[in-house]
């Protein structure tokens, strides 16, 4: 076993963490310049958000394949893989010259992107001892949220300075690195043990999973949550990016940086699972969201970024507390259960924006608001009706 403070755990966590910060900013880089691609390719921002949404869609239906994969084929070698794949699609992007191009080398990307997030934590299991796998995976989850905070980051800046396709020269590198560091500093596994793929059984558990209604709710709140979350940051950039604000891709990127106060609500979710029943504190979540949400219909950017603050608290400690959720509750295929939930949380990401187009289109901001307020409400219910269920079931 790999222990903690030992010169193989330093290495092979500083080599996940560097890869998840590469994997994350591929996936995230483009959100900031959606308005930017728009005008470039004269697109509506639902048309625009597909050059992002296709990368989510993708990675969030990998997973669906990945887990079971892994299983036989070994964790190291499919992250290797997918990581040179990724890395590969990341150079195609630097050479593309419509949109149809840049939509199909992201989806192809986006596939590619699936294998970190499926095996990573898996691969610590196997190989750490208990107290390195607690830090490491601290680590990892940290190094998630950098990559999509630096992803978008970098692209405003470049785009600011140059154009918007100098993004992927950098991340290209980065990720030619992360290859690197992985094959070089990432020990072969020696916990694991081989097993076959069938995928008639991987198939069984995903549905054993969704007739479970205790489970198909927390995947409805996590993946409906995302599905407007990430999306009202789609919606907003092109508010900022217009009148009164005018506001360039740089600084648009630095609205992200909101995503700060999420790593607090991730880290105070085990607290406040102590004081409410977990349902009850994924309900207060879904209310933080709502009162954010609320505050962006001022017109002063100070307090839209404010909601944004907010927003980013209530939603990741409702997502930390469904994905603790469905891994208590699942009573086989944990492993398949996380990775479903994931799934809806990544395909709810890609969509949310043609739920959201028609409220745009009513009422601009204002409309997407509101449209969001609804999916929130929808989502609050969802907790208590889960709460309730679940108390009927115990006997309480």
């Amino acid at each position: 076993m790999i222990e903690y403070k030992s010169p193989a755990f330093y290495r092979s966590t500083f080599a996940l963490c560097f890869a998840a910060v590469v994997v994350f900013a591929n996936l995230h880089l483009l959100q900031p310049l959606l308005p930017v691609l728009s005008r470039e390719f004269a697109l509506t921002p639902l048309q625009t958000s597909w050059a992002y949404g296709a990368g989510t869609l993708a990675l969030g239906l990998s997973l669906l394949v990945y887990a079971a994969l892994s299983d036989a084929w070994g964790r190291r070698k499919l992250l290797l893989l997918t990581l040179v794949g990724m890395t590969l699609c990341t150079l195609a992007l630097t050479q593309v010259e419509s949109f149809a191009a840049l939509v199909f080398w992201r989806a192809l990307q986006g596939l590619f992107l699936g294998g970190l997030p499926a095996v990573a934590i898996a691969y610590m299991g196997e190989e750490y001892s208990k107290p390195a796998l607690v830090t490491a995976v601290g680590f990892y989850i940290s190094a998630n949220s950098l990559g999509g905070i630096s992803g978008r980051l970098m692209a405003g800046a470049l785009a600011d300075i140059g154009h918007w396709q100098w993004v992927f020269w950098p991340v290209t590198l980065l990720g030619a690195v992360s290859c690197y560091l992985i094959w070089r500093f990432l020990p072969r596994s020696k916990g694991f043990s081989v097993t076959p793929f069938r995928l008639r059984q991987a198939l069984a558990d995903n549905l054993f999973h969704l007739r479970q209604p205790l489970l198909l709710l927390s995947y409805l709140i996590g993946g409906l949550n995302f599905f407007i979350f990430l999306n009202q940051y789609t919606y907003i950039a092109f508010v900022l990016s217009g009148a009164p604000y005018y506001l360039s891709s740089f600084w648009i990127g630095l609205l992200f940086v909101t995503y700060f106060t999420g790593t607090v609500g991730s880290a105070i979710s085990g607290k406040v699972a102590l004081k409410l029943p977990v349902l009850l504190g994924m309900a207060l979540g879904v209310l933080i969201l709502i009162l954010g949400t609320v505050i962006t219909l001022s017109s002063s950017l100070w307090l839209i970024v404010l909601g944004f603050f907010i927003n980013a608290f209530g939603f990741f400690l409702t997502h930390s507390l469904a994905s603790s959720w469905v891994n208590q509750h699942a009573s086989r295929a944990k492993a398949s259960a996380s990775a479903l939930y994931l799934v809806f949380y990544y395909v709810g990401a890609s969509t949310g924006g043609v739920y959201l187009q028609p409220f745009w289109q009513w009422h601009a901001w204002s409309g997407v608001v509101w449209g969001a307020v609804l999916m929130y409400a929808a989502t609050l219910l969802l907790c208590l009706w889960l709460w309730q269920r679940s108390r009927l079931q115990q006997g309480l």
